[in-house]
C-alpha cells in the first residue's frame, strides 16, 4: 500500500510540474491533434528534393534547420486554436496571425522582422449555361503566406485555387525548389495570377453574349439592364482581388524584399507582367460594361419617346371623334344638319376622313 501511495504522489508531481510548463501530456496530444486537422500536407525540401518527417511540426522544423531546408506547411481553412499552435511552433507574429485568423485581408505583403506575411485574393469562375440577374460569376477566396529563411507556411480560405497542383509542380523542379521558400511564394503567385487570367477570358465571353442580348429585341428590357448591373458587380469583385494585388508584386520583383533572390526576381517580373494584362482587361470590360449601360439606356429612352408619339398620334385621332361627339351632345334647339336626313352619315364619313388622314400623316412624320 505504502508503495502504491508513493507512485501515485510520483503521478501527482509530474502532473504538476507538467502544468507548471504549460504543457501537459493532454494538452499537447490535443495541440497536435488539433493542428492536424487543417494540415493538407507538409514536408520539408533540403536540396529541392522531399522528405517526409510525419506529423509533429517541431520535428519537422528542426530537420529542416539542421539540414539547412525549409518546412512548407500547407493549412485550408484552419481555426483559431490551430493557427494558434502553428503560430507557437514557427513562433509566429501575432499580427498577422490575426490577420490570417479573420481570413479576408486586401493583397499585401509585410515584413515582421526576420518573416516576411502576405496575402492575395483567389479567383474562380463559376459555368453556369445562362446569364441571369442572379448570376454568380466570380467567387473569391483568400491565400496568406508566412515566409522565413527555413520555413513557408501556406493558409487557404475558400474553394478557388486548389494549392496540390502548385506543390506537385513544384516537387517536378528540384532545381526551382532549391531556390528556398521564396519558390513556393513564386509557384503560388504564378498560379493565382494563371487563374485571374482564365477567369478574364472568361468573363469577357459573357460579356459578348450580353452585349447581344442586351441590343436584341426579342427579351425583355427590364431583364436586360439587371443583367448587366449583375455582370458589374461581379466584376468589381473581380476588380479588388486583382488591382491591389499590383504594389506587393512590383516589391517582389523589383528588389524591395532583399529576402527574395535575384534569381527569382526575373519570375516574379514575369507574373507581374501577366498581372499588369489582367489588370487592363478588366479596367477594358469595366469602360466596355459602361459603354453597353449608356447605350441601353438611350435606347430605352428612345423607346419610351416612340411609345409617347403613338400615344399622342392616337389620341389626337381619337380627339376628332370626341370633339364631334361634344359637340352634337350640347342641347341646343338650333344646330345645324339636326333636321337634315342624311346629316348622320355625313357625320361619321367626315370623322372617318378626318381620322384617315391624320393616321396618313402620322404614319408618314414616323409617328406610327
Amino acid at each position: 500500500m505504502a508503495e502504491q501511495r508513493d507512485q501515485r504522489g510520483i503521478a501527482r508531481a509530474l502532473v504538476r510540474v507538467s502544468r507548471i510548463l504549460g504543457n501537459t501530456p493532454g494538452q499537447q496530444h490535443s495541440r497536435d491533434h488539433s493542428a492536424r486537422r487543417a494540415v493538407v500536407d507538409c514536408a520539408v525540401y533540403i536540396d529541392g528534393h522531399r522528405k517526409n518527417v510525419g506529423d509533429d511540426l517541431a520535428e519537422a522544423l528542426a530537420v529542416a534547420r539542421r539540414n539547412h531546408g525549409f518546412v512548407w506547411l500547407g493549412l485550408h481553412e484552419p481555426t483559431e486554436s490551430e493557427l494558434a499552435h502553428v503560430g507557437e511552433v514557427f513562433e509566429l507574429h501575432e499580427l498577422p496571425l490575426e490577420d490570417a485568423t479573420k481570413g479576408y485581408q486586401r493583397p499585401k505583403i509585410e515584413r515582421y522582422g526576420t518573416m516576411t506575411f502576405a496575402a492575395l485574393r483567389t479567383v474562380r469562375y463559376i459555368e453556369h449555361s445562362e446569364l441571369t440577374e442572379d448570376s454568380e460569376i466570380v467567387e473569391t477566396g483568400h491565400v496568406m503566406l508566412f515566409v522565413a529563411r527555413d520555413f513557408v507556411v501556406t493558409v487557404r480560405k475558400g474553394q478557388p485555387t486548389d494549392l496540390a497542383p502548385v506543390r506537385q509542380a513544384l516537387e517536378e523542379r528540384p532545381e526551382m525548389l532549391a531556390e528556398g521558400p521564396w519558390s513556393v511564394a513564386h509557384a503560388i503567385y504564378d498560379r493565382v495570377v494563371d487563374t485571374y487570367l482564365d477567369t478574364a477570358e472568361q468573363v469577357e465571353l459573357d460579356i459578348d453574349q450580353l452585349e447581344d442580348m442586351v441590343f436584341s429585341r426579342e427579351s425583355k428590357g427590364t431583364h436586360r439592364v439587371q443583367r448587366l448591373y449583375q455582370l458589374k458587380r461581379e466584376l468589381v469583385e473581380f476588380k479588388r482581388a486583382v488591382l491591389p494585388l499590383q504594389r506587393p508584386l512590383n516589391d517582389l520583383s523589383s528588389g524591395v524584399l532583399s529576402d527574395v533572390p535575384t534569381e527569382l526576381r526575373r519570375y516574379f517580373r514575369d507574373v507581374n507582367d501577366h498581372l499588369s494584362r489582367t489588370i487592363e482587361q478588366i479596367v477594358s470590360f469595366d469602360d466596355l460594361l459602361n459603354s453597353i449601360l449608356q447605350a441601353r439606356l438611350a435606347q430605352v429612352s428612345v423607346d419610351q419617346n416612340d411609345d409617347m408619339r403613338k400615344i399622342a398620334a392616337w389620341a389626337g385621332i381619337a380627339a376628332i371623334w370626341t370633339a364631334v361627339a361634344g359637340i352634337y351632345g350640347m342641347n341646343f334647339r338650333y344646330m345645324p344638319e339636326l333636321d337634315w336626313r342624311f346629316g348622320y352619315p355625313a357625320v361619321i364619313l367626315l370623322c372617318l376622313l378626318a381620322s384617315i388622314w391624320l393616321y396618313r400623316s402620322f404614319r408618314k412624320s414616323g409617328w406610327l
